[in-house]
């Protein structure tokens, strides 16, 4: 091996080593993210006065008694916050009250697959529209073009869900019948849904798509390479899109973790069986090992997606380091 080979298999070693590092570090972060977390929940849902079984009335107060013993709801808290943390860290997330028998675990895995998939869809839909629509935009600058556009981007991010969601059900299922109003059990159940909860993402992603292609554009490197000779298309997709998505993407972090958890109201709306439907009912029913996993799921979600979206800008911006 030659004087440069070697120092190549060197460089890579050591940057394949930086990089284990790296993900190293971001994982004990995150494991004691997630056990701050875990540890704040728990103790807000026990502070907060009234308990699970308070609003079975019609129970005796000693059957109320022996359903708490069997939840150890009735040991000191100290005890109580041991026992679920020794769980959690054996990966049991405890059994639901309200779903007697049912380990919170088993429910969140048969909700996650809708919620994911609804979230992934919308995600896609968020990009494919808003990053076009803030390109075409900003091209179209101080025309009645742009102003359309940013009418519309404006029109969605002011538009909650829980307004869009049914006057698309009463558009396209009750007046013109076209889709089915609920449910989530094929393709056409999924467009009104995915439409109602991309459309404020992508609308976002519009305004800053157009905001930052419009500063790009604007700098000296850009008349460079359009004083240069190269076309706009090649401009803009090798100079200009690269470097104005990078406050897209710090967006993206938290809007991809709250996305593909589930809309809770998306899924209320739609009747969809999603990680968020039961997020509303575990609070309603001071459900506390359900709420305490739902929460545990969406951090997770969130740690992850800040995670990609670090790694995503060593890519668009080369002056950012991870193996430093």
């Amino acid at each position: 091996m030659d004087a440069l080979s070697l120092g190549g298999a060197l460089l890579g070693y050591s940057i394949r080593h930086h990089l284990l590092v790296y993900f190293a570090k971001r994982f004990v972060e995150a494991l004691f993210v997630l056990f701050v977390i875990a540890s704040a929940t728990f103790l807000l849902l026990r502070i907060i006065p009234g308990g699970p079984f308070d609003r079975d009335k019609a129970l005796p107060p000693e059957v109320i008694k022996n359903i708490e013993a069997k939840y150890n709801l009735d040991a000191p808290l100290y005890e109580q916050y041991f026992q679920y943390m020794a769980g959690l860290a054996r990966g049991d997330l405890g059994e639901s009250y309200k779903y007697i028998g049912r380990n919170v675990t088993t429910i969140i895995g048969e909700a996650l697959p809708a919620s994911f998939q609804l979230g992934f869809y919308s995600l896609i839909l968020a990009f494919l529209v808003g990053i076009p629509l803030g390109v075409f935009a900003a091209s179209k600058h101080n025309t009645w073009w742009d102003s359309l556009a940013m009418f519309g981007a404006i029109s969605g991010v002011s538009l909650p869900n829980f307004l869009v969601g049914p006057i698309l059900i009463l558009i396209f299922c009750f007046s013109l019948d076209l889709l089915p109003p609920a449910f989530w059990e094929g393709p056409e159940y999924y467009i009104l849904p995915v439409i109602t909860l991309g459309l404020r993402p992508a609308a976002v992603i519009a305004r800053l798509t157009r905001a930052n292609v419009l500063d790009v554009i604007s700098a000296d490197y850009i008349r460079t390479a359009k004083a240069k000779g190269l076309g706009w298309p090649m401009v803009l997709f090798k100079h200009v899109l690269k470097n104005s998505l990078i406050p897209v993407l710090t967006f993206s972090g938290p809007l991809a973790a709250g996305i593909l958890s589930g809309s809770f109201v998306i899924e209320l709306i739609f009747n969809i069986p999603g990680i968020g439907k039961h997020f509303v009912e575990s609070v309603s029913n001071r459900d506390y090992p359900l709420i305490l996993g739902v929460t545990l799921v969406f951090s997770a979600m969130l740690v992850l997606a800040n995670l990609i979206v670090d790694l995503l800008y060593s890519y668009f911006d080369p002056r950012i380091d991870l193996t430093k």
